[in-house]
């Protein structure tokens, strides 16, 4: 009998250590704006930290202007990048696409696109891909490059494997 007691007894406290930890996120979430997510500490101080830095990107010795995304791929891609400038050896897939590792995890929100000519995708979490061509899959966007046209991007990626790199600086 007292065996059952002290079994009831320890749920009681392993449920009531539950729901006190899942109430503190709760009234947080609560005390947020509606519609608006709430930042977290690491995105707070990216974006002290970040300012007057931007990420760049090189097509083998050409550099090419991009817009990038606002999401936590960008942030850890700005945060490996900010180490040192980061190469990536990328090969042609298709005939519409360059895909090249990471060489690590960057944390992703997949969601099916139809990627176009200059869209830059992360797949799978540790492979970056930029597209010259279309295709539609399962990605996490990552940006745009914005001065080139499709036929300049073809030139520029379909003609066989190239090498990318990506630098943080001002």
């Amino acid at each position: 009998m007292r065996f059952i007691y002290l079994s009831v007894i320890a749920i009681m406290i392993c449920l009531l250590i539950s729901l006190s930890a899942c109430s503190s996120g709760a009234q947080k979430a609560a005390s947020e704006p509606a519609g608006k997510p709430a930042e977290t500490e690491k995105e707070s101080k990216s974006a002290e930290t970040d300012e007057g830095q931007e990420l760049h990107l090189r097509i083998g010795d050409k550099d090419v202007a991009v817009a990038w995304e606002n999401n936590d791929s960008v942030n850890a891609l700005k945060n490996l990048a900010s180490a040192g400038a980061v190469s990536i050896d990328m090969s042609m897939y298709d005939d519409f696409e360059q895909v090249g590792s990471l060489g690590t995890s960057l944390p992703r929100n997949d969601e099916q696109i139809t990627a176009e000519a200059g869209d830059i995708m992360l797949y799978s979490g540790d492979q970056l891909v930029v597209f010259y061509g279309s295709n539609s899959w399962a990605y996490t966007r990552l940006g745009k490059i914005t001065d080139k046209n499709a036929s300049e991007l073809t030139d520029l990626l379909g003609n066989g494997d190239v090498t990318i790199t990506i630098s943080y600086s001002n």
